[in-house]
């Protein structure tokens, strides 16, 4: 079953900046590093819940603004010494357009979020 749906264009993200996108009720923050790498978590940090999305992007990680908690864009785990995870979603770039898997979302279950 082909779950990717095309959402948006690599260019319509800042460099490190994210965009969000709405599926259904749930918020996705995508992401977009200067290296132009491409993720997408739920838009909700660990910790209490803030928009990571309007968080800071540094490397492969994002600050979330109401903490500062660093979350890893690559699996949503938080950073030690904070514990926590944000659920992560497949994505892929193809032709200059970033597809994403809604079906695919992943709440990693080696994290122990504090909410």
């Amino acid at each position: 079953m082909n779950n990717w749906t095309d959402i948006l264009g690599v260019n319509d993200i800042p460099p490190l900046g994210a965009r969000v996108v709405r599926h259904g009720s749930l918020d996705i923050a995508v992401f977009r590093t200067d290296d132009d790498e491409i993720f997408a978590l739920e838009d909700r940090c660990p910790h209490k819940g803030g928009p990571l999305s309007q968080g800071i992007v540094h490397g492969r990680r994002v600050t979330c603004p109401m903490h500062g908690w660093n979350v890893e864009l690559d699996s949503g785990q938080a950073v030690a010494p904070d514990l926590g995870c944000a659920r992560e979603f497949p994505v892929r770039v193809e032709n200059g357009r970033v597809w994403l898997d809604f079906a695919g979302g992943v709440q990693r279950s080696t994290c122990s979020c504090r909410a």
